[in-house]
């Protein structure tokens, strides 16, 4: 399947997930892992619900007049739903950590395990916004 295709329904009647690389992930979750030198391939799941959010990167810190709406736009998103502009949110979505400098495990384990939940959670739509 090409990475990139046309949707097969409009965005007003589709269910969307986000998926980010900004390390967004809730407080008791682990944090990713900054300090590997090939870069952290695990991933966080995130419910659609979710209000306290926080993120794990290294050019963005929580309260230092950061905007983690303009990485992960959950209330973005959220309001495009209320509107009428988004059919629905998934009940989950996920992040990874930028900078990932050996691909590999993402290509091999992760990203097939991630496209699979996204599966499982009859996603029409995928956001990704890369950090």
């Amino acid at each position: 399947m090409p990475p990139f295709v046309s949707p097969k329904k409009p965005l007003e009647e589709s269910r969307l997930a986000l998926v980010t690389t900004g390390g967004v992930h809730l407080p008791y979750q682990p944090r990713f892992d900054i300090d590997d030198p090939a870069g952290d391939c695990s991933y966080r799941e995130i419910p659609k619900e979710a209000t306290a959010l926080t993120w794990t990167h290294a050019y963005y810190r929580p309260g230092e007049g950061s905007d983690l709406d303009a990485v992960f736009p959950i209330w973005t998103l959220r309001g495009l739903v209320e509107e009428g502009l988004v059919g629905e949110l998934a009940p989950r979505h996920f992040s990874f950590m930028g900078a990932i400098h050996d691909p590999t495990p993402l290509v091999e384990r992760t990203a097939p395990e991630l496209a699979g939940r996204l599966v499982e959670d009859g996603v029409d739509v995928v956001l990704l916004t890369p950090s």
